[in-house]
Order: structure tokens, then sequence, then C-alpha cells
């Protein structure tokens, strides 16, 4: 199948291009050559092409600045699937696009299904929303959306790294405890999308790695873990603080945590454990191994 990836130089873009077939079938591009914003460059694009599926990692991901760039984020975000959709549906192609926990309202207690109700609080949710809401208008029939939450991995700027540099900075790190959901590991979402794939199912779909956790819990075994692969780091206490003394310029969801219960179904794959991808986050980032993939072992 011929396949165009959109935006390879992003963290999961990049995961993806490794897992792709390197059988000259598949097509890699970011900006400038394909830019959401210059809609000419992805009609172009299209065209060039003409792929049979499409998979969209392009995004604007910075969830603060878009408080700011809200335009900008419903033309990258939200137009920009409708583009690809429209496309997609005029000739016969799949398309496959990521979305977000942040289209959720984060106000319940129990896993986000598919189709319960949508309600963001921020600009970025809102473009995500209107990402989704592009794709499922257009009259395409096979189509994947696929939200994730709380994305780390090789290649960009995330949590993990973060809390690494911190904590080779600083004797104390303040981590917000009040805010519950699951961190997803880049190796495991592009192999999900892959399995999604190869199942031959369509529609709307969750996937993050499985279990729950807030910040603090996430950063605590962050460090506990790099500390026992003998990283040098400063920090001696990680203490909990609630989100109204970390305040940021996009509201967070308080509870984000996405039900895999339809993937399970279509895929018949069983879902690693936040702590089991963590672990080979790390053994990957401190030399441990050559790389942080799932293996058959998750199989169901």
């Amino acid at each position: 199948m011929k396949t165009l990836l959109l935006g390879c130089n992003g963290m999961l873009g990049q995961k993806m291009k490794q897992l792709l077939p390197k059988d000259g079938t598949v097509s890699v591009l970011d900006r400038p050559d394909i830019d959401f914003c210059r809609p000419e460059t992805v009609e172009a694009a299209l065209e060039v092409h003409s792929p049979e599926l499409v998979i969209n990692c392009a995004a604007h991901t910075a969830v603060d600045r878009c408080e700011s760039e809200e335009a900008l984020a419903m033309q990258i975000n939200g137009s920009g699937p409708g583009l690809l959709a429209t496309w997609a549906q005029r000739h016969e192609a799949t398309l496959v696009h990521i979305s977000s926990d942040y289209v959720f309202a984060g106000d319940r207690q129990n896993p986000y299904r598919e189709e319960d109700a949508t309600g963001p609080r921020s600009a970025y949710g809102r473009s995500k929303l209107a990402g989704e809401q592009a794709i499922l208008t257009s009259g395409l029939k096979r189509f994947l959306i696929v939200r994730t939450s709380w994305l780390y991995g090789e290649g960009g700027p995330n949590f993990v790294e973060t809390m690494l540099r911190l904590a080779s900075e600083r004797e104390e790190l303040r981590v917000v405890a009040d805010q519950l959901g699951s961190p997803t590991l880049t190796d495991d979402l592009a192999q999900a999308i892959l399995w999604l794939l190869e199942s031959g199912h369509y529609g709307m779909y969750h996937f993050s790695n499985e279990g729950a956790c807030s910040w603090h819990a996430f950063a605590t075994e962050i460090i506990a873990g790099a500390q026992a692969r003998d990283a040098r780091l400063k920090v001696r206490r990680i203490l909990p603080i609630a989100t109204c003394e970390y305040p940021l310029p996009a509201p967070r969801p308080a509870y984000s945590l996405l039900s895999k219960e339809k993937y399970r179904m279509a895929t018949r794959k069983a879902v690693p454990s936040w702590q089991d991808a963590l672990a080979r986050y790390l053994d990957w980032r401190f030399g441990k191994t050559e790389g942080a993939c799932p293996d058959e072992t998750h199989r169901m």
C-alpha cells in the first residue's frame, strides 16, 4: 500500500517512520513541504504522492501556546485533517489521524469510551475536536481517529526528559498530584496504529498505556527508574502539589483515563502497562537496549 506519513519529524512521526516498511512504498513529509497553513501545499503533496494510506502525525502540540494562537491551532489541528479527509474520500484512500484526551472535560472518575460526550476546556482541545469532526463529517468511510494521552518517547521534548533534566539540576521537585491519566510511549502507540490497520477495523479508537497515575507518581517512577540505572541525579525530594499551585495558560483535564476495550477487541492485543513502557524507555535512554519497541509478549 502506498503510504504518505505527515509530520515525520515529530516525536510520534519519527517512530512511525521507523516501523513502516522500508520497501519504497512509504513517503514522508513535514514542513515546509506540507503546511496546513498553506492548503495548496497539502493538495499538491497528495496529488504528487497519490497515497492509498495517509498517516497524519502533524499537529500544533504546544498546549499553552494554543491559548494565544487558537486561530493557528484551529487551522493546523482542525482544518488540516479536514483537507486530508476530503482528498481521501475523493480518492478512496484511508486516513489515520491522531487526536487527544484533551477533547474531554476531565470531570469524571471512570475511563472515557470512544462514544462518550466531549467537552474540551482548552484551545488545544477545541482544535483537536474540530479535526475529529472535520473527518467525521467528510463522508470518508475508511479512517482511524486514535485518541491518546500523556505522550513521550524518543526524538522530542517530553515529560520524562524534563523530569530527568530538572532532577539533575535541583534537590527538590514539585509536581502536580491531582491530575490523573496514563502516560503513553510513542513506540507502543505507533505499533497500536499498525495493528489497528492490520485488523481492518475503522472508526474512533482510544489507545494509551494501561494503568493510571498522577504526574507526581509518574515523576517518582521516572526518578526511581533512572537511579536504578545509575543516573547521576541531584534530586532528594519530589513533593506533590495541587494544580492551583502550578498555574498554566491552558487548563488540563483533571481526569483523562481512556478505555482501551474497543482497541483490544479489534486487535486482540494486550496493552502494555505504563510502568512496563517507562522501563523500556529508560533502558533505551540509559543505554541498556537499542530501542523501546514492544515485542510479541504483548499479544493476547
